[in-house]
């Protein structure tokens, strides 16, 4: 592979009696780790001037957003009146309306719940127009809350997370002990696929159980982990109540913050451990390196910072919402808002990565938040209340510490009997999947500022 050219890494091939695209794009085969692996670096282009990198994206954007609106009619919805081959810059782009995550939930559930699109395409039924690829073509199918379902591609490494393991210090022919969920959820599917293309072998570890999790590090002797910071450090914990010494001395954490407190904690019991923002939509978006110094963005997407709330794209440092437009032929979402914050960092990385730097997660633009790698909506908050005539109004507190959090819900109720508390509890888990501890608050003792769920927890 060329680096450090102007020449397009991706070009679509027209194939003689069929009527899809193949896409050639040399960073999407299956890498060869022996071959494309350096010193320093997953792929050399991670360090490739990056006035050519922004030239290649832009001259590959009007094919991939071609590929996108003939072949996911969602997305030629989204690009309606809008010439492909006219977007070859930043400013053009930005003619696009961004799609968020409420429009892909309210797409799918309309195409679902329409009889008619329900006699067409699993790519509309299922995945509301915006997949490219259906059943036989995707390896598996995944569901995040709402639900939303995304395809996995059978591309090696399809998430993109090979490149963050590579950066944290993982290497070929390791094992890595993997704690994110199997099940529903793309994270465990993320981190082994990943594992794979990078040359490891991945014990599944999935989430809970954490005396087994414990026997399993001892027995197979991994040295490095994925999960999320909160269930490393239970069963870290959980290992020094038993008095043994576990293995683990690299990890690459995603699903939740890792602030400064908490990487100094796992360091202190020799454990390396390195960030990575992704979501199940988008794959690996940005990545943390040894500089220590913001976020790397993945390669082959296009990062913009947004005004909440607005396609506006803001200047450069400016706080504003995650929008990505990514090149995956199979899943291609156009200016996707992510719902996150953050903001462009300048300069490139110490590192000697090129690509754009981000702050990393810095809230959400919405009230929505994320518990022990869940998800919680104030949508969800409302679907309690409503379950509970008794309670007239509510605020879902999170609290503690990143890795040590917990929920609380305060609920004002004229009879706040630990009866209808215990309940509402069990509401809660019900429709979070989290536990929650319920609390009675006095009449007008919630303040009047339209929250419903308040992020307490410290990010230091």
């Amino acid at each position: 592979m060329q680096v450090g050219t102007a020449k397009p890494m991706l070009w679509p091939i027209v194939e003689e009696n069929r009527f899809q695209i193949t896409w050639v794009h040399e960073c999407l085969q299956a890498p060869r780790w022996q071959e494309t692996m350096t010193n320093n670096y997953y792929e050399p282009r991670e360090a490739v001037d990056p006035d050519d990198r922004e030239r290649s994206l832009m001259q590959r954007l009007p094919d991939v957003l071609a590929h996108a609106g003939t072949h996911a009619p969602a997305i030629a919805k989204q690009l309606d009146q809008i010439d492909p081959q006219t977007i070859t810059s930043r400013a053009a782009l930005a003619s696009i309306p961004v799609l968020r995550k409420s429009d892909l939930l309210s797409q799918q559930h309309a195409f679902r719940q329409d009889n008619d699109q329900r006699a067409g395409s699993e790519r509309t039924t299922a995945f509301g127009g915006f997949s490219t690829i259906g059943w036989g073509e995707a390896l598996r199918v995944f569901a995040s809350p709402g639900p939303i379902y995304e395809p996995e591609g059978a591309r090696k490494d399809y998430w993109g997370f090979a490149r963050a393991l590579f950066a944290a210090g993982f290497r070929p022919q390791g094992l890595i002990h993997n704690c994110f969920s199997y099940h529903f959820t793309p994270a465990g599917s993320m981190m082994e696929t990943a594992g794979h293309a990078l040359g490891c072998t991945v014990f599944p570890g999935g989430t809970g159980q954490t005396e087994q999790q414990v026997a399993a590090m001892v027995d197979l002797q991994p040295d490095g982990y994925t999960g999320t910071p909160s269930f490393l450090r239970i069963i870290v914990e959980k290992a020094e109540e038993m008095g043994i010494q576990l293995p683990v001395k690299r990890a690459l954490f995603s699903g939740e913050a890792f602030p400064p407190s908490l990487c100094a904690w796992f360091a202190k019991r020799g454990i390396v451990g390195y960030e990575a923002y992704g979501s199940a939509d988008l794959g690996m978006v940005a990545y943390e390196t040894e500089a220590r110094e913001g976020l790397v963005l993945n390669e082959d997407m296009v990062l913009e910072i947004v005004r909440p709330g607005t396609s506006e794209p803001v200047a450069d440092g400016e706080v504003g919402e995650v929008v990505i437009t990514t090149f995956n032929p199979d899943y291609p979402l156009v200016r996707f808002g992510t719902g996150d914050l953050s903001a462009v960092l300048p300069g490139q990385s110490p590192c000697g990565r090129t690509n754009t730097r981000i702050k990393g997660w810095m809230g959400r633009a919405d009230q929505t938040t994320k518990v022990r790698g869940m998800f919680v909506h104030p949508g969800q908050v409302d679907q309690i209340v409503r379950r509970h005539p008794e309670i007239s109004k509510a605020r879902l507190e999170i609290r503690g510490e990143m890795g040590n959090d917990t929920m609380v819900l305060k609920v004002v109720a004229p009879d706040s009997s630990p009866a209808l508390l215990n309940t509402v509890a069990d509401t809660v888990r019900e429709l979070t999947k989290l536990r929650a501890q319920v609390e009675p608050a006095e009449p007008g003792s919630l303040p009047n500022d339209g929250k419903v769920i308040d992020d307490q927890r410290s990010y230091e």
